[in-house]
């Protein structure tokens, strides 16, 4: 028996009976053969971890557009501080911690530079529309060709959006995204000086909770006492209701209209200049762009792909090289 199989073992005996089994995957768009050491979620998850898109997670807006401060959060701290709640539910409940974990890790590669602004930009120019969820499973199925399990991708794209994951680990990562980014957003907001804690409404304060970690506290414990009570993925209705508050608190005071938010037109001006900079001149993308359209992928698509992998860094280099005027001096004889 194969390390892999004792696992696979292990998780009949330990797991609870509505958890989703490693050797009852759904399988992968092509066969593999599989690892003698790690489950079929095991290796998605570092597949993932190795990708070239997880690395560029560190330097991708989560919120807030350039802030000064090395304490703001990125879209790759955001994706870790998902994998933690989601991680400590799926154990407490006793389902799939390797599935869980490989949701969380690639539910955000496919987010776009300056996050929802640089979204919403693609999504205004180009004909096929833009959403980072289905974004993420293209590049896990086409731009990085990672052939992860059924259950994996199925979690990625349905983390997001009316479409429920099929499977409870997938169920989860809807929910931990939103804990984790509600509070973590709090938490930056009040350090960049855009709130104080004591603007949260006081009822919110006391039912949800007044610190940081007394408030995920609440939402994972709801989650948790949610799941042993009913075998399935869910919140106490009143915990859910004062989750979804405090989520409208932060659009209406930091989402919208803020000075932290005040670069968001300018991130979309230029991610909407170099998408038809690159629609004219195709002849620019590079290679492993470029060839894409050879097998077939429209132009628009592929040239949302680039913009879509780009750092923040990496696309202003790009502009400025594009579209600023370099300095010269005169030629001496």
């Amino acid at each position: 028996m194969t390390v892999r199989e004792q696992q696979e073992q292990r998780e009949r005996q330990m797991l609870a009976p509505w958890a989703t089994f490693a050797d009852s995957s759904a399988g992968r768009l092509r066969d593999m053969e599989p690892c003698p050491y790690r489950t079929c979620f095991q290796r998605d998850r570092d597949r993932i971890i190795h990708s070239k898109a997880f690395r560029r997670l560190s330097n991708k807006t989560q919120v807030f557009i350039s802030p000064e401060g090395d304490h703001y959060r990125a879209r790759l701290t955001h994706t870790l501080e998902v994998a933690q709640i989601a991680r400590t539910v799926a154990r407490a409940l006793r389902l799939n911690e390797d599935l869980t974990e490989a949701i969380a890790l690639g539910h955000d590669l496919g987010h776009t530079p300056f996050g929802h602004a640089g979204e919403r930009a693609l999504a205004e120019v180009c004909p096929f529309g833009f959403r980072h969820n289905e974004q993420s499973l293209r590049m896990v199925d086409v731009l990085e060709d990672l052939n992860l399990t059924r259950e994996v991708r199925d979690g990625i794209v349905c983390h997001t959006g009316a479409k429920k994951a099929d499977t409870p680990e997938g169920r989860i990562i809807h929910y931990a995204d939103r804990i984790a980014y509600i509070n973590h957003d709090i938490d930056d907001a009040v350090r960049g000086g855009l709130i104080k804690a004591t603007d949260i409404p006081q009822y919110l304060r006391r039912s949800l909770g007044d610190t940081h970690g007394k408030r995920i506290d609440t939402m994972v414990v709801a989650m948790i006492e949610y799941g042993n009570k009913y075998q399935e993925i869910g919140m106490d209705e009143q915990v859910h209701d004062d989750m979804m508050e405090l989520r409208q608190f932060m659009f209406d005071h930091v989402y919208q209209g803020t000075e932290a938010q005040s670069e968001e037109q300018r991130a979309k001006n230029m991610l909407r200049s170099l998408y038809e900079y690159f629609v004219e001149h195709p002849d620019e993308l590079p290679g492993d762009y470029f060839v894409l359209m050879t097998h077939g992928e429209p132009l628009e698509r592929v040239v949302c792909d680039y913009i879509a992998c780009m750092t923040d860094r990496y696309s202003i280099s790009v502009y400025k090289k594009l579209f600023i005027p370099k300095s010269w001096n005169k030629i001496e004889d």
